[in-house]
């Protein structure tokens, strides 16, 4: 199996690269005409999308996608699955989800500690193994009426798996009010894609909640989703316009109330300005120009880079720079990103519905690349494994199957753990920087010579 160590195209130069849209046309629970869905970058090379499909292991490994209530409401009940069983601080003292500290319009709140977080992270003891982190995570996180955001929580819950899930600010905006949108170069209410119908606004606003009150991660996904080559794709955005799309974002979901008219449902139980701290860019364009407007904004993560290796990460401008990765693709002399849209570009091409006689075998290619990433590291080096995802059933939805199967063959095993970017930057950040920059020593796959025992015996300071 071939491997991408080089070449790899870092985010500056991807958003600088050519790209071509494939548009798929929008559930039909969302509203507006058809929208481009995704978008596929081409590589510095500028090797056009067919080409990158059929070429080795540089190219096609680096495409890269471009997609006041009631107390009683605000505690929850059993019909969202939510589990409010952990109190988050004392009940008399200080805002807890039976005391909450209701924000700006009351969309959001803040109710204390978030619940189901793992212990604080302690540094590793000389000669540790590290654990074997695995992030999985979803681009736009709307329930936009398949029940995949609801299906995905359960799943977390039943493995012990934090997630984290990056939030498309738009869909908590009505289309009727869309004219509150105004995105950076492009006209006043334009979104690639699309509005949520209100129903599915409502359905996300319960998942959202559910998802924090369960331990996972709220981070963003910005708005409108522009990509391609025109003037108005974030891959020409200054670090002022990320900083506009940031502060719309942020308003959308701390003003949804407001926007929407409904008071009658419970507020998101957290405080957004605090929650917010690591993003991904839609295309995974626009890095080099946000990551200022990040550290500005004390972020501490980007997923953004496209092209990465399973290697341990480093900063970039003194943010955690967390890429999506080249894994083994099964069945191909070339290696693919851990994306779900990026694994069905080289299956089915320019279409999301390709021939249903395929499926079978395009699953088991998908199941095949995670779970060999997962190995490559966990046997290897022990690089932390990001994989990106979707809410759609894209080719029947064989990669929403791929991702279940997945999280069913590693959670449990020794020393792996399931975490959201937050988490994992909690653990970076606890760790002595001379262990860190040991285990960046190690090359994709490597395991360390004579042990872990041995490998990091010495490594602290």
């Amino acid at each position: 199996m071939k491997r991408t160590t080089g070449g790899a195209p870092e985010a500056g130069a991807a958003a600088k690269a050519a790209a071509e849209a494939v548009t798929a046309r929008t559930d039909d629970t969302r509203t507006g005409t058809a929208t481009t869905r995704a978008t596929a970058t081409r590589t510095a090379a500028r090797v056009s999308r067919r080409t990158a499909l059929t070429a080795g292991a540089g190219a096609a490994a680096t495409l890269a996608l471009a997609g006041c209530g009631t107390l009683d409401d605000l505690r929850g009940s059993d019909s969202d699955g939510s589990d409010d069983s952990d109190k988050v601080g004392p009940e008399d003292s200080g805002p807890s989800l039976k005391n909450p500290k209701l924000i700006g319009d009351g969309s959001t709140a803040y109710t204390g500690r978030q619940p189901k977080q793992p212990e604080a992270p302690a540094k590793l003891k000389p000669g540790q193994a590290p654990p074997q982190f695995v992030v999985f995570s979803w681009d736009g996180a709307g329930e936009v009426g398949n029940g995949l955001f609801p299906r995905f929580l359960d799943l977390a819950k039943k493995y012990d798996a934090g997630m984290t899930f990056f939030l498309s600010g738009l869909y908590l905006l009505p289309e009727s009010k869309k004219r509150l949108y105004r995105p950076p170069n492009n006209t006043v209410g334009a979104s690639d894609i699309g509005y949520l119908r209100d129903a599915n606004i409502k359905e996300t606003l319960k998942y959202v909640r559910r998802a924090w009150l369960e331990g996972h991660e709220i981070g963003t996904h910005f708005n409108g989703h522009f990509c391609g080559e025109g003037s108005g794709s974030v891959a020409h955005w200054s670090s002022a316009q990320w900083q506009d799309e940031i502060d719309q974002a942020k308003s959308f979901v701390k003003n949804w109330r407001t926007n929407t008219g409904w008071h009658d449902l419970p507020p998101l139980p957290f405080d957004y300005d605090k929650e917010l701290v690591g993003a991904r860019t839609p295309c995974l364009l626009g890095q080099e120009k946000l990551l200022p407007t990040a550290r500005e904004l004390g972020w501490r993560y980007d997923a953004s880079s496209p092209g990465g290796v399973q290697r341990w990460p480093v900063k970039k401008n003194g943010i955690w720079d967390l890429p999506l990765q080249a894994l083994p693709f099964p069945g191909h002399e070339f290696e693919v990103l851990s994306m779900d849209y990026n694994i069905l570009a080289n299956q089915s091409k320019n279409s999301t519905n390709g021939p249903p006689a395929n499926h079978p075998a395009w699953r088991k290619e998908a199941t095949g690349a995670y779970v060999a990433g997962f190995k490559r590291a966990y046997e290897g080096n022990r690089a932390p494994l990001f994989i990106g995802n979707h809410f759609e059933e894209w080719n029947g939805g064989i990669y929403m199957d791929a991702v279940e199967e997945t999280v069913k063959q590693i959670a449990g095993r020794k020393d792996v753990r399931l975490v959201s970017f937050r988490q994992f930057t909690d653990w970076l950040d606890a760790q002595d920087p001379a262990v860190l920059e040991k285990l960046r020593g190690l090359e994709v796959g490597q395991s360390p010579t004579g042990g872990w025992q041995q490998y990091l015996a010495k490594a602290s300071a």
